[in-house]
């Protein structure tokens, strides 16, 4: 028996550029601003990925937009418990449904790392009567190491779970959103939940790139000055490293939103900061870009943490159809998508590959193969991607 939990309004400020979702003010701007809910979405694609490997066992949920539309959604059969249900949802909401769900064997909950927390809480009330539990990332960092690599990731690890049981212990992160979205990250361990085993399927706690030498990314930032092409606009994601693209460039960039630059000839100018999904789409829109996205440490993210306002479409839209005009040496997006990261970035990896979960797993599947990251001035290398949905369980 697997309990799904759904925060049907996590990730809801990502593509519009509010940099988290926590608090009713919050959702009420991301929805003033035309963001649409997707964590039921998610949550759809990893029920359906696991009830198709077993298709015999119960899910069970709560009314609503808080698991049970994403069954119907999903198409497959579920049983409701009575708890919540509400299309806009509290922390007091989340903790209750996971209590309601206290008997299952397995409880998948969707969100982001403010769900994590809102479950780690219940989960401690409950003691040794709590389920393991993994989370289907559906918020816009997704920095703790309780959540599996995508939605139809969650679904392979339950259903082997369910065949092999085994558990291990993983991190949540608490993250100030507040302090965030000022430009202060400051992220800190709250706890960790029991979740199955089998490590390399999920996400693992971001690490922080504090340690990287200044000189190895200002190299970096001087690398793409050096490689700019006048008439050429620039989406700089959000980052440490983009940042010092923009402090290269002398530009009044932002750290943690997205913004464009359009080269011209002896520098380049800013043509927009922090912007949303649909004013980034615009502003490539028939136009030459190219997108310049850093890694997440420890976890190996390009694509959908923390920069979903590069969404499917503005993809498609950058890299014409991705699969259209790639060297073969080089797979991946071509000359449309260039990657940062330090050598010890990519060092910290373990030789696991950088990962895309845009929300289009067709696209993230044409975006596989390799691409050039640059790791320091005059220097780069090339890096396999792969689609996120696609690594352990392809």
């Amino acid at each position: 028996m697997v309990g799904l939990v759904v925060n049907p309004v996590a990730g809801l400020g990502g593509a519009v550029g509010l940099k988290g979702s926590d608090g009713a003010g919050v959702q009420r701007a991301a929805l003033a601003r035309g963001a649409e809910p997707k964590a039921g979405r998610r949550a759809a694609q990893a029920v359906a990925t696991l009830l198709a490997r077993r298709p015999g066992l119960r899910l069970v949920t709560v009314a609503g937009a808080m698991g049970e539309d994403s069954a119907r959604a999903a198409a497959v059969p579920y049983e409701l418990v009575p708890s919540g249900g509400q299309d806009v949802t509290t922390a007091a909401d989340t903790r209750a449904a996971v209590t309601a769900l206290a008997d299952v064997d397995l409880l998948l909950f969707a969100g982001g790392d403010g769900t994590a927390r809102d479950v780690l809480d219940a989960v401690r009330e409950l003691g040794a009567a709590a389920p393991p539990v993994l989370g289907i990332p559906a918020g816009v960092k997704v920095y703790s190491g309780c959540f599996a690599l995508s939605p139809a990731t969650a679904g392979f690890v339950a259903a082997d779970f369910l065949t092999r049981p085994g558990t291990a212990e993983a991190e949540v992160v608490d993250l100030d959103e507040e302090r965030y979205r000022r430009g202060l990250v400051s992220p800190r361990l709250y706890g960790s939940l029991r979740v199955p085993a089998g490590r390399a399927a999920l996400s693992g706690r971001k690490a922080g790139s504090s340690d990287a030498a200044p000189a190895t990314v200002e190299g970096i930032a001087r690398e793409i000055a050096a490689r700019l092409r006048p008439g050429v606009r620039y989406v700089l994601g959000p980052g440490a490293t983009t940042a010092a693209v923009g402090r290269e460039l002398g530009l009044a960039t932002t750290l943690l939103g997205v913004d464009v630059v359009e080269a011209r000839t002896g520098g380049a100018d800013l043509v927009a900061a922090d912007v949303t999904e649909g004013e980034l789409f615009e502003l490539v829109r028939g136009r030459e870009a190219v997108l310049v996205l850093s890694v997440i440490g420890g976890q190996g993210f390009v694509l959908g943490r923390g920069n979903q306002q590069v969404s499917p479409r503005v993809l498609d839209e950058v890299l014409g159809g991705v699969s259209g005009g790639v060297p073969s040496s080089v797979s991946g997006g071509g000359d449309g998508l260039v990657v940062l990261a330090t050598q010890q970035k990519l060092a910290g990896l373990g030789g696991r590959p950088l990962l895309a979960d845009s929300g289009d797993q067709e696209l993230d599947r044409k975006l596989a193969g390799h691409v050039r990251v640059i790791t320091g001035y005059r220097e780069s290398t090339i890096y396999r991607i792969c689609a996120a949905s696609e690594e352990f369980y392809g």
